[in-house]
């Protein structure tokens, strides 16, 4: 396995350096600052490159490229959208990247009720909490048929919820929701989520799972031609928000996708953390199923106040949580084994440590919300423990 790290590039509080020193062996990493629809241009790869490598390391997977919300609705500019995208592509593969990660996420990403929520060890992490995200949906953002979509139980305890809330934690709770990308200048105020939201009219699950698929028809041929794997990460959390349909949240979900764009560079980021939010979701079984389309990992833990879906969950330790890690692990080191034998070029996976809860002195650092040094680099000591338990000689079973 190759062990990778995100770097959000200079702005980042936590270095390529530091990253090199926690034992990562690349970067994953992307132009934030490009506008979403346009072209990345290989002058801009190629400075990234070399700041990645002037703190050690490589520059290994690009996370995100994103698609842009045109071409989620096929509306306004989509199609030179979809061109500039694959443009994108033949200049990453000019530059030798191989492994690009997207989402087809409607209007809101990753998406959580609390960035810094603190654990009964006093560490912070990210956590969705259930009814506060109805106290937002109903009572500040107060989005049109919200009631429509939850029960009543769930409605009265919002209501109780946004009646206890101060002035700050009703404006924070705003922040959260509507924040962007990680790394990226996109955000939402309320007003302007709305707008987002009356876009996606007449769009439900069967018409953007067309949309994506259509998507795919059209870059996946650039991709195969160039040389890159491309790779869907999972909705997060992985069920409908705000009224808007989430279509790679389980496993028929990625088996749709790939099957109906079946190509080897068509491919899935395995995000255990994201998937691993409903119960119904079976993370050992999705990786041995998907193991030869998975290009791209996201090692995480959840662990979920309720097997109901949708559900309140905080972010985990590593190896604590709903997923079992070590099954996790080891289907992935069988699927490299088979690779090698095959003679694949892509025979090692790039995986990082997804998010982080914020320990020691990362409680003063300020890193950007998940992405925490020491938090990142226990869970990759971690991760990394595993993986050498299962691939001893007198242990071995995947080596």
């Amino acid at each position: 396995m190759k062990y990778t790290w995100r770097w959000f590039g200079p702005v980042d509080k936590v270095t390529v350096r530091d990253a090199l020193q926690a034992g990562a062996h690349g970067i994953v990493s992307a132009l934030h600052h490009v506008p979403t629809g346009e072209v990345w241009t290989v002058d801009g790869i190629r400075q990234r490159q070399d700041e990645i490598r002037a703190g050690g390391l490589t520059w290994d997977v690009v996370e995100s490229v994103p698609v842009s919300e045109d071409i989620k609705t096929q509306t306004g500019d989509w199609r030179t959208h979809v061109a500039n995208w694959q443009e994108t592509l033949r200049r990453l593969s000019q530059c030798g990247i191989r492994t690009v990660c997207y989402n087809f996420m409607p209007v809101l990403d990753w998406t959580r009720t609390d960035l810094r929520w603190e654990t009964h060890q006093h560490a912070r992490a990210m956590r969705f909490d259930l009814p506060d995200f109805v106290a937002f949906d109903l009572h500040i953002l107060k989005r049109p048929g919200a009631a429509d979509d939850y029960p009543e139980a769930l409605q009265a305890e919002a209501a109780r919820r946004f009646a206890a809330m101060s002035d700050a934690r009703i404006a924070e709770l705003g922040r959260n929701v509507g924040a962007g990308l990680p790394g990226s200048a996109d955000g939402y105020t309320l007003d302007q989520l709305l707008a987002k939201l009356r876009t996606y009219q007449g769009i439900d699950a069967t018409r953007l799972r067309a949309n994506l698929v259509d998507f795919l028809s059209q870059v996946v041929p650039v991709a195969e031609e160039v040389g890159i794997n491309i790779c869907a990460h999972p909705d997060d959390p992985p069920w409908p928000l705000l009224g808007l349909p989430r279509i790679l949240s389980t496993r028929d979900d990625y088996a749709h996708m790939l099957g109906q764009v079946d190509s080897r560079a068509n491919g899935m980021t395995l995000c255990s953390g994201s998937l691993g939010a409903r119960p119904d979701n079976d993370l050992p079984q999705i990786t041995r199923e998907f193991a030869d389309r998975i290009h791209f990992v996201h090692l995480r833990n959840v662990t979920r106040e309720a097997e109901t879906i949708p559900c309140s969950f905080v972010e985990d330790e590593h190896l604590e949580g709903g997923t079992d890690m070590v099954e996790v692990i080891a289907a992935l080191l069988a699927e490299e084994k088979r690779r090698r034998a095959e003679g694949r070029e892509d025979h090692q996976i790039p995986i990082r440590p997804d998010h982080g809860q914020e320990i020691l002195d990362d409680l003063t650092r300020g890193a950007q919300p998940g992405y925490p040094a020491i938090g990142r680099l226990k869970g990759l000591a971690e991760l990394r423990g595993i993986e050498r338990a299962l691939s001893h000689p007198r242990l071995g079973a995947c080596a």
